[in-house]
């Protein structure tokens, strides 16, 4: 019963969503050939559905709001309308992809059926299809994301299907509202229980426990000061709408390794100091006057153990993360973000967003709510960056090579911009999101992101590889 009730962190996501603040996390994936047959595609989906179960069940809400919402099977699940084809108009440009891209993941998922919806776009450029995937924050995080693609998808050219088990999957009847209420009420009435066991753990190892306990405290103490100032005004910090603009920036993870080798630093703090040089350069290109201006970055940090891999849910925690914009020198921007995050991982403000984050199963579900609303008026920070590593090796849908793939992070409220860099086989790519309106420009901040890395490349002397995999090769391969 408890393993589908949703974590606090998962129902944070619900409180979170209203009207223009669309709780998905998304990805366009761009693919070789022509797309599978829609029938094919559809079996193909309905015999893996037992591997993440999660996509056949719904939410089912707690009458007057006693308990975390649970997971329940959807008994109408119907795959026709979660999995939709669709078409570019001739030629099929990448623009034309990325406007599609923004239209669909304007589109607030429905709660009353499974939260996730796929879409396969034919008629891209270059001998090309697209899949748009959305899910719900609550349901997944970004790197249980990418354990739900290695599984939907192949690892070698020959589809591998699993067989039908030969017994059609029966969803278990709907819980009425009494039995839902009555679940909920239970769980609560055993909460002592699990007070009891912590309170045994404590006994059993108590230098331990008192030592996280003590890192929890000092780090939960440095986050607060760092939250004591609101994050500076932007532009990009504005009430937002429903409608979203999508593009990306690609990049070869080697030569981001070799920046980071020649100049210092982690893969992540050179994306980081990479990102910071773009904003720089847009809020300048806007006019802005960007002396001394630090924008707040919150970077979620997954706590995902190796035996949780390919369970669905969040397991993340967040770090806010100071990123120098006012900074126009490539290599002491990286230097500068280097000893941030340093400074961030050696004050504990990561082991205290982890402990916050369990923290948030204890609370009433009426006080995660308000809580959930009052922190996305705050203006805590300036916008959402994460940094998710994907699968190093070739995937493949039904035969078809997978190119690329670009992530897409939800908007806040008052959160008009967010970046999502995601690895693939030897690629990294940006994901940028925004506000229709906010980021009219957003095709101009990805070319300053792109020539924020070029800057960099060029003081590390790395000459950058070309933007887009040769298809062919990848075919071949």
């Amino acid at each position: 019963m408890a393993s589908d009730r949703l974590s606090g962190l998962d129902a944070s996501f619900l409180h979170l969503e209203d009207a223009a603040a669309h709780m998905h996390v998304a990805s366009v994936t761009l693919f070789a050939g022509s797309p599978p047959p829609y029938d094919e595609f559809l079996e193909a989906i309905e015999r893996r559905l037992a591997l993440v179960p999660r996509y056949r069940q719904r939410l089912a809400f707690v009458p007057l709001g006693q308990g975390r919402a649970k997971w329940v099977d959807d008994p109408h699940l119907n795959l026709r309308y979660h999995v939709r084809y669709t078409a570019l108009p001739s030629p099929g440009s990448e623009r034309q992809l990325k406007d599609l891209a923004g239209r669909v993941f304007s589109q607030q998922l429905d709660r009353d059926k499974p939260l996730w919806e796929i879409w396969i776009a034919e008629g891209v450029e270059d001998d090309r299809f697209a899949m748009l995937a959305k899910t719900h924050h609550a349901l997944v995080d970004g790197v249980s994301g990418m354990d739900i693609v290695s599984v939907l998808f192949d690892t070698s050219p020959e589809p591998t299907v699993p067989t039908d088990p030969g017994d059609r999957w029966l969803p278990r009847p709907l819980p009425s509202r009494a039995q839902l209420l009555a679940e909920a009420l239970l769980e609560r009435a055993t909460m002592p229980a699990e007070a009891a066991r912590s309170v045994r753990a404590l006994l059993r190892g108590p230098r331990r426990v008192l030592a996280d306990v003590r890192d929890a405290a000092v780090g939960v103490g440095a986050m607060a000061g760092a939250g004591m100032n609101p994050a500076p005004p932007t532009p990009y910090n504005a009430p937002i709408g429903p409608h979203r603009r999508f593009t990306w920036v690609r990049a070869k993870l080697d030569d981001v390794k070799a920046v980071k080798k020649e100049l210092g630093g982690t893969v992540n703090d050179v994306v980081l100091a990479t990102v910071a040089g773009g904003l720089g350069a847009h809020l300048r290109r806007r006019g802005r006057d960007t002396d001394g201006l630090e924008l707040e970055a919150l970077i979620p940090v997954s706590v995902r153990t190796d035996i949780e891999r390919g369970a669905l849910g969040n397991r993340v925690a967040a770090m806010m993360a100071r990123l120098p914009v006012w900074c126009h020198d490539p290599v002491a921007r990286l230097d500068i973000v280097r000893e941030e995050m340093e400074e961030l991982k050696a004050s504990g403000r990561a082991v205290a967003a982890g402990a916050l984050t369990e923290l948030a199963d204890f609370a009433p579900p009426t006080i995660m709510s308000q809580a959930a609303r009052l922190s996305s008026r705050q203006r805590l920070f300036n916008l959402v960056v994460t940094n998710v590593p994907g699968p190093q090796f070739p995937l493949y849908l039904l035969g078809r090579p997978m190119l690329e793939i670009f992530p897409m992070v939800p908007l806040a409220r008052n959160q008009g911009l967010g970046v999502a860099i995601l690895s693939y086989d030897g690629s990294i790519n940006f994901g940028l999101v925004g506000d229709y309106d906010l980021l009219w420009d957003l095709d101009d901040l990805a070319g300053d992101i792109r020539e924020s890395l070029e800057q960099l490349a060029d003081a590390a002397r790395v000459e950058l590889s070309s933007e887009r995999p040769a298809t062919a090769d990848v075919v071949r391969r």
